[in-house]
């Protein structure tokens, strides 16, 4: 049996002075008018598995108006294991505890995964390419322990060169260095990269092509150091980057910036041969995502041998009857479930019977 969580508890977050939920095993419902105080308790969730919040909010922010203390805790149950975790927060800083204990936001990945999917994420084909890899890095650091870790050396490396590159005058020697730390950082980087990549592509165009009736959809990793990226070991790559980091340095300088590496790969999809960022409708966009989000949910059950907690914040809305479906029937799989809305017509009877239902007020 996968941890569960049992319960949430917030004091003084958002617009929560003191809220209690118990959370169903399957499928919870949270229904309500907008501004009631839903999507605050999908980010509370969010928060206490992952250490971020998909709203990048600062610590004064998740503060109940003029409080400068609040708290949001939840307990997990499975497999005879009880997990308490909290977050304390106060107007400078959000500190966090694992069964009683001081640790870092870090250090709750690999507690319980959690998949979110919000109106946000409907737009990712579309939008620039670091959403893309953005989306992508957040699943593998919770899926792989060390993965947040080489992506936070690798940005750090990247923001450290960049800062070098936009002095007046460039100690070559120094820019040397930093072109050899970021050659195996981002070799290391893009092979934990396309390795997730590979094991996620063919749940994405499974689930894509189930929902879409019979498109095809092809999904490829973009590298900016080499076409063959994914045939390629790491030695490999750590020394054509380097080559190019090398010969790029006259370009790197006059644009104050490292115009090569993971930090600028991409992700491109196409339905049926044509390219569905530029082409494809809103509704196969959206298809995409969808089936993204119901891959990172196989996936992690694969890699970590539970089911992790799928968050759902007023997305029903926004996807036709086929998309609402879909979902529905993939969430019935027994996948514990947290789902926002401001219209309970979205689910059948037999589901609201099902499910548990929490009513939020104004």
């Amino acid at each position: 049996m996968s941890l569960l969580v049992q319960k949430l508890s917030l004091i003084n977050f958002r617009n929560a002075q003191n809220k209690n939920l118990v959370l169903g095993e399957g499928t919870t419902i949270l229904i309500g008018p907008n501004a009631a105080g839903k999507t605050n308790t999908i980010e509370a969730l969010q928060l206490l598995t992952t250490g971020t919040s998909f709203r990048h909010a600062r610590a004064t922010e998740l503060l109940f108006h003029k409080k400068e203390q609040g708290r949001a805790s939840m307990r997990l149950e499975g497999d005879g294991r009880v997990v308490d975790v909290e977050c304390n927060i106060t107007t400078v800083k959000k500190t966090f505890k694992r069964n009683g204990k001081a640790c870092r936001a870090q250090d709750l990945l690999g507690t319980l995964m959690s998949v979110l999917f919000c109106p946000d994420d409907l737009s990712i084909i579309k939008s620039s390419a670091s959403h893309r890899r953005g989306a992508l890095d957040y699943f593998g650091s919770q899926a792989h322990k060390g993965y947040d870790n080489v992506v936070r050396t690798y940005t750090r490396a990247i923001e450290q060169r960049n800062a070098l590159l936009k002095n007046t005058f460039i100690d070559t020697s120094l820019l040397n260095a930093w072109d050899e730390s970021i050659a195996l950082g981002g070799a290391t980087l893009l092979i934990h990269r396309i390795n997730l990549f590979k094991q996620l592509v063919p749940l994405i165009q499974q689930a894509y092509t189930t929902i879409s009736g019979g498109e095809i959809l092809k999904c490829i990793y973009q590298s900016t150091i080499s076409d063959n990226a994914a045939q390629l070991s790491r030695d490999q790559l750590q020394e054509m980057f380097y080559e190019k980091l090398q010969h790029n340095h006259s370009d790197d300088i006059r644009r104050q910036q490292t115009l090569l590496g993971p930090h600028r790969d991409d992700l491109s999809f196409t339905i049926n041969g044509v390219d569905a960022r530029t082409y494809g409708s809103q509704g196969q966009q959206r298809s995409i995502i969808l089936a993204w989000k119901m891959a990172e949910v196989q996936l992690a059950q694969q890699l970590i041998g539970e089911k992790p907690l799928l968050l759902l914040d007023d997305v029903m809305s926004e996807l036709d009857e086929n998309r609402r479906e879909a979902m529905l029937s993939f969430i019935s799989q027994g996948i514990q479930t947290v789902i926002t809305t401001t219209n309970a017509s979205y689910f059948s009877a037999d589901l609201l019977e099902q499910a548990k239902v929490i009513n939020y007020g104004v």
